[in-house]
């Protein structure tokens, strides 16, 4: 193996035969970014700035927030560069970094999710015990402990990227890299970052997915057990929030994998779009769910924005 050092670079693509539409077709995604920066950055803020907020339910909200934006920030200037300016060359170590972290944040995403049902396990089934097992010290590992696991295990396919010899088309798929659209360009025996991905997939998302899965039902049972009608609709409406952004990430997922391996006769703006949902729709609508879903949420979403008119006032 060696270090590939080829200079042509790669060329990103944004709609196939749309171009004198793409800067129609702008203003819609520029509209989401806008939204996702502005949802997300909200919420950011304010459970750093309310005190109230500082619960580890809500620090793990944060992080999902952190990985929304993230997603968002790696993949909205080549997006943008392509659809505005039509400037689609992107170098290779530029091509690599941006899948690491597009793939790294993922898992990340999904890794999140599962730390965040963790918090609804412990504050249904074990209330009296949920600040002393959940402290700050405590969410602050689980969330370095998803952040290294995404990390160290997207890293190897990603390493394998820069010994590849790309002597095929130089043209990607879409207007940002993903590692299964580079190994498409490589002249060289791809089979382990063929089948490493697979082996990732199954043991961190479905994984994830099935813990998550098991710790609802253990949830259910405890909240069945609830004499009070009122306090089961009580502990199960903390839930609805998360359970949403599971449902949105999950079924994005799954709608992503079905394009990829039962679409291959449909046409590939379809497989685009439905890039652009995976990577935009969760980021868009998950501080959405959390607004309308979460009283203390909206409670300091109306504060913020109280603020301005009551000083002028």
């Amino acid at each position: 193996m060696w270090l590939n050092t080829t200079a042509s670079p790669f060329l990103l693509t944004g709609f196939p035969g749309m171009e004198k539409a793409h800067h129609w077709i702008s203003i819609p995604l520029l509209a989401v970014y806008v939204s996702i920066l502005l949802g997300n950055g909200t919420l950011l803020f304010l459970i750093r700035d309310d005190h109230s907020l500082h619960e580890p339910m809500y620090y793990f909200l944060a992080m999902l927030a952190s990985t929304d934006l993230g997603v968002t920030l790696t993949t909205m200037p080549t997006v943008l560069g392509i659809l505005w300016l039509n400037h689609r060359e992107i170098g290779h170590q530029a091509c690599f970094s941006q899948a690491y972290f597009i793939h790294t944040l993922s898992i990340v995403e999904s890794g999140v999710l599962l730390a965040m049902a963790y918090d609804r396990f412990i504050a249904i089934c074990n209330p009296l015990r949920y600040t002393s097992i959940l402290t700050n010290t405590k969410v602050m590992k689980i969330g370095m402990g998803v952040l290294i696991r995404a990390g160290l295990s997207i890293m190897p396919i990603i390493i394998h990227l820069h010994w590849f010899p790309y002597c095929q088309s130089h043209v990607l798929s879409h207007a940002f890299c993903l590692h299964q659209d580079v190994i498409k360009l490589a002249c060289a025996d791809i089979t382990f970052n063929r089948l490493y991905p697979v082996v990732v997939v199954f043991a961190m998302v479905l994984l994830d997915f099935l813990a998550i899965v098991f710790s609802y039902i253990l949830i259910l049972k405890t909240v069945m057990g609830i004499a009070s009608g009122q306090e089961r609709a009580k502990a199960l409406n903390t839930c609805v929030s998360h359970i949403c952004c599971i449902l949105v990430f999950y079924v994005t997922v799954v709608g992503l994998t079905f394009i990829h391996r039962f679409g291959r006769h449909a046409p590939r703006v379809v497989h685009i779009t439905m890039s652009y949902i995976y990577f935009l729709f969760p980021p868009f609508i998950n501080p959405v769910i959390y607004s309308i879903k979460t009283k203390q949420i909206q409670s300091g979403i109306i504060r913020l924005f109280s603020l301005p008119s009551s000083r002028a006032s």
